[in-house]
């Protein structure tokens, strides 16, 4: 099977390129594309609870806490206690952080409105029913812990 007749090689090839389109973006303004996703699920207000933004972003706990740090020393972020339960941190946005923040929104509405200008809204609504169908099998998967079997030649 060659890899342009797999599911998974246009996704990934897909994301990669998406994701070196918006690091050259955050590069020039002196973050990563992590950063701004990080950025991105973190409420501007209120703060977001530490524990919550691993889950929304897809990472591992120990990479978002590596990455929280590198935020605070870059000053996009700090840390405070939950006024409600003393035992959970709430990360809220410095100014700065709210400033790259809202590149991060403008870099992603510019993206999305290019891409729409491109494909129809039945073409994209087919995308998103598609991708949920996968994104299904992969739940799926990962709710049984079993592995796909070795296929013979």
């Amino acid at each position: 099977m060659k890899k342009e007749e797999t599911v998974d090689y246009p996704i990934k090839s897909a994301w990669h390129a998406i994701s070196r389109m918006y690091n050259q973006q955050a590069a020039e303004e002196g973050f990563t594309t992590a950063i701004g996703f990080v950025l991105l699920n973190i409420n501007s207000k209120e703060g977001t609870p530490a524990t919550k933004i691993a889950p929304l972003i897809g990472l591992e706990t120990r990479s978002l806490t590596r990455m929280l740090k590198t935020m605070e020393e870059k000053g996009l972020i700090y840390k405070q206690a939950d006024p409600i339960d003393k035992r959970s941190v709430r990360i809220f946005l410095t100014e700065q952080g709210k400033r790259k923040k809202e590149i991060s929104v403008q870099s992603v509405k510019s993206f999305n409105q290019r891409i729409r200008e491109e494909i129809s809204e039945e073409e994209l609504s087919l995308f998103f029913e598609v991708i949920s169908k996968i994104q299904g099998v992969i739940d799926q998967v990962n709710a049984k812990e079993e592995a796909f079997p070795v296929l013979e030649k």
